[in-house]
């Protein structure tokens, strides 16, 4: 996947960050690339979520920039972010959709958290996206009364809900057997294809990493280790990588 200046929507330039004496983000540099199924992938208290937070500005950095289109982000004031955070959707690990909530109701939120946006315009942007992702039946059910993969469909449809340019995906996988996690990465390739957003998907599983990714970062203890396409991971003459995939258990 090319990465010139051109290609590059968000760019990480030299991040750090520290709680204390634990040193979570030790000069992380990486570029994300413009509408591209972009994966971050790396262990358990590898930074993973630490960076995830620095990329829609929920933390500050020690040092270093997140360049949006050129932009460096972490220095706005609040007003200012606001605007920035409504270009991101977020899909959360386990869907976090509210349970006393009908679906219709859980993928409206976001917009009636927002001023000027009247109940037609609400309804008719929560249908469309519920009709884009299969769910559209689902609308008045709750979603406790869903299966796994439907309750992931319609946290992808309230991500979209607000028409962001980027979609995070935090741990999309985790918890899920070997066949659901598979539904996920094609419902993420879908997404992909039908809205053409910039894709980061944090991760450990490698599983989804090769299924799913155009351009991946291996993180390890705060640094970017090798940034490739994912095929190449396997193939790669760093002893870190080479030990995390084969402790994946992933053999392509």
């Amino acid at each position: 996947m090319p990465s010139n200046a051109s290609d590059v929507h968000i760019a990480v330039c030299d991040l750090t960050k520290s709680y204390g004496d634990n040193h979570v983000l030790r000069g992380v540099t990486l570029d994300l690339i413009h509408g591209a199924r972009n994966i971050i992938i790396g262990g358990s208290g590898a930074g993973k979520t630490v960076l995830m937070r620095h990329l829609v500005v929920l933390e500050r950095p020690d040092s270093g920039r997140v360049l949006l289109d050129g932009r460096d982000i972490t220095v706005l004031g609040e007003a200012a972010l606001g605007a920035v955070r409504r270009r991101f959707g977020m899909v959360f690990q386990g869907s976090a959709l509210f349970d006393s909530m009908t679906v219709f109701d859980n993928v409206a939120f976001p917009l009636r958290e927002l001023k000027g946006v009247g109940r037609k315009e609400i309804r008719e942007r929560v249908m469309a996206k519920l009709v884009a992702l299969g769910v559209a039946d689902a609308a008045k059910r709750m979603p406790g009364d869903l299966s796994g993969g439907m309750r992931k469909r319609v946290g992808v449809a309230r991500a979209l809900v607000g028409e962001p340019e980027i979609l995070i995906y935090d741990e999309p996988t985790a918890g899920l057997d070997p066949l659901a996690a598979r539904n996920v990465d094609r419902l993420i390739m879908e997404t992909d294809e039908k809205f053409g957003v910039t894709s980061i998907v944090i991760t450990h599983d490698m599983a989804t990493c090769l299924d799913v990714g155009q351009r991946v970062s291996l993180l390890h203890q705060g640094t970017i280790r090798v940034t490739c396409a994912p095929l190449e991971l396997p193939a790669s003459d760093d002893p870190v990588v080479r030990a995390f995939v084969e402790a994946s258990g992933v053999v392509r």
